[in-house]
């Protein structure tokens, strides 16, 4: 989730740019940069590393007067994170400049295109085919060679742009990805969030979809892709700076929960296309998967979880065989693997040290290696022969949240390709991708249940144990939510497959020790229904989470929530706010700062 600033204003310097941009570094990301006009000259400086790198770099020239600049931090997608792929990217005559936020998903073919018609290219990023693009529409007017260029781009983003020729002007662009735009007497301001805006102004325009706008000293207009003129419509942020780095809420977890409508829209662009799933990632090692009979996956703590719906969702769908281990179990036995062989190792970081010693375990018995990660440059994609990027931007919270979802969302798509390769199992498939493709809109709905959520947190936070139980696809999700309760309100919660419940874990039931159910109307429900009569019978409190059309929980449980209904396969997703709102509620109800766990770190690099 990259940041975008722009300033166009009076007395305006270099060192304003950077103070902005550092009003964004909670965003996260691995490089940063500059563009700004001076003297008929465009000057662009970037660095990989954070904005203190680039300070570095720019020395003496902070305190330089500009006209206009645009500044950028990259959280990286397409190339590793450098010095060339940092933003701002230019043009051949270096006269335009572009940041970026989002992603382009026919760079490919329109670099091809703009290279058989001249331009030069000096990065691996998809962002760099916007200024020469630009650059081909170019002819005295910005906002329209824009225009006509943001309408070739197919994918999601929010730019800005300044033109040598043009320098008290900055042209921005949404579809997509947020851009906000702020002004005052003396500084029109462009950004991807309020944040760098606060410091010049508290009037400020949200742009919205298929919008671009055209800033200058003294004007501002906006205008639709289609070239109509727009009306501008100012909205006063009474928001603090502090609130506006989390965008009003209380925590960087619950703000992380509620992006997961969007993360999942990054996840799935472009990669399903006429009820196919496109992995172009993975057509290597095709032949490979189609002549499989066992798929490897190694993964930690959450993404374990993750991946053990993956498991059930293969199994359940081709004749492969999903063995799902703990990295740190697997890196220390042997391993029987082949030079055939495919390990799926999952990762948010791709810095997790267990599962970087189970691949290289695993490459050491010839075995190829697909990752799933959200950090591109990380170990884990240096090491791996396939990369599936998770593009979820960065996670301020200790706590997986968005990063999860993004993992469930992936490897759905993984699974879902695998079944088409293998068996070409449509209708089925269609119906699943279709209903994953509609999941964003579900999600808001279940995040606007949030209140009769925290009225729960709040009935329940005094309890000492919880206990966690499912069935099938209902288990991880068991698994999951346990893992969520205690790492971040010390709460001890265990996870267990319901049927388990008689063979020890039931003795620990009591009044005192409620049981949290993850119990949909699915194919498993009878058998689950039973579990939960069991654990009545021991005097344990039911909180059970289920789907609107099963009112037989209704005489069970003590509360419920519901989701929506949905295909069985489905419900580990849609249930995941929930499980992870009751955490985070329990937590902030108790006073602790869901952000900061006590002795956990967001990147395990150690074993």
């Amino acid at each position: 989730m990259c940041g975008i600033v722009g300033l166009t204003g009076e007395q305006l310097k270099v060192t304003d740019l950077i103070e902005a941009l550092e009003r964004l570094e909670y965003r996260g990301y691995d490089s940063a940069g500059v563009a700004y006009l001076k003297d008929s000259k465009l000057n662009i400086t970037k660095s990989r590393g954070k904005v203190e790198v680039l300070k570095n770099h720019l020395g003496e020239n902070l305190d330089q007067t500009i006209q206009t600049g645009i500044a950028h931090t990259r959280w990286a997608t397409h190339g590793e994170p450098n010095d060339v792929n940092a933003h701002p990217h230019f043009d051949c005559s270096c006269k335009i400049s572009v940041v970026h936020n989002g992603i382009i998903e026919n760079y490919r073919a329109l670099k091809i295109r703009l290279q058989e018609l001249g331009h030069k290219f000096l990065s691996q990023t998809d962002t760099e085919v916007i200024p020469h693009l630009i650059e081909e529409y170019y002819n005295g007017d910005l906002l329209e060679a824009v225009r006509k260029a943001v309408l070739k781009l197919e994918g999601s983003y929010a730019i800005a742009v300044v033109h040598v020729d043009h320098p008290d002007i900055i042209v921005g662009a949404r579809k997509g990805s947020p851009l906000v735009a702020g002004m005052s007497d003396s500084v029109k301001a462009i950004a991807s969030d309020v944040t760098p805006l606060l410091k010049f102004t508290k009037e400020v325009i949200f742009l919205q979809d298929g919008e671009l706008i055209e800033l200058s000293a003294n004007a501002l207009k906006i205008v639709g892709f289609d070239g109509t003129t727009h009306k501008c419509q100012p909205v006063t942020v009474n928001w603090s700076y502090e609130d506006a780095q989390k965008s009003g809420f209380k925590h960087f977890m619950l703000k992380e929960i509620f992006e997961e409508p969007s993360c999942i829209v990054s996840v799935l662009t472009g990669r399903i296309k006429n009820d196919r799933i496109v992995l172009e990632e993975l057509e290597p090692f095709e032949k490979m998967l189609i002549d499989s009979k066992t798929i490897k996956v190694v993964a930690c703590g959450t993404s374990y979880h993750a991946a053990l719906v993956f498991k059930y969702l293969l199994e359940n769908t081709t004749p492969i065989t999903v063995d799902v281990d703990v990295s740190s179990e697997f890196r220390y036995k042997r391993p029987h693997l082949k030079p055939d062989s495919i390990v799926v190792a999952v990762s948010q970081s791709g810095e997790t040290a267990d599962t970087l010693e189970s691949v290289r375990l695993a490459k050491r018995c010839g075995a190829k290696i697909v990752a799933v990660t959200n950090v591109v440059g990380s170990t884990l994609t240096r090491e791996s022969d396939c990369v599936l990027y998770l593009n979820a931007g960065p996670e301020i919270g200790v706590a997986a949240t968005k990063s999860y979802v993004a993992q469930l969302v992936m490897l759905y798509l993984l699974a879902f390709k695998i079944g088409q390769l293998v068996n070409d199992f449509v209708p089925q498939s269609s119906q699943l991708i279709d209903k994953l493709m509609r999941i964003p809109e579900i999600f808001e709905n279940s995040l606007k249940s949030s209140d009769k959520i925290r009225e729960l947190a709040t009935k329940y936070k005094e309890y000492k144990h919880f206990m966690y139980i499912g069935r099938g696809y209902g288990y991880p999700t068991a698994l999951e939510g346990a893992l969520k309760l205690k790492e971040i309100s010390y709460i001890h919660a265990t996870g267990y497959p319901a049927g388990e419940l008689k063979h020890g874990p039931i003795a620990m039931l009591g009044p005192e020790f409620p049981v949290f159910a993850i119990a949909p109307n699915d194919s498993l429900f009878s058998k689950m229904k039973s579990n939960i009569i069991e654990c009545r019978s021991r005097n344990a409190k039911i909180l059970a989470l289920t789907n609107h059309d099963n009112q037989e929980v209704t005489e069970l449980a003590d509360d419920i929530v519901f989701v929506n209904n949905s295909e069985e396969e489905l419900y580990p997703l849609l249930m995941t706010p929930i499980i992870q709102l009751f955490a985070y509620f329990v937590a902030d109800e108790l006073g602790l700062d869901p952000d900061k766990p006590r002795n956990l770190a967001k990147s395990v690099t150690v074993e």
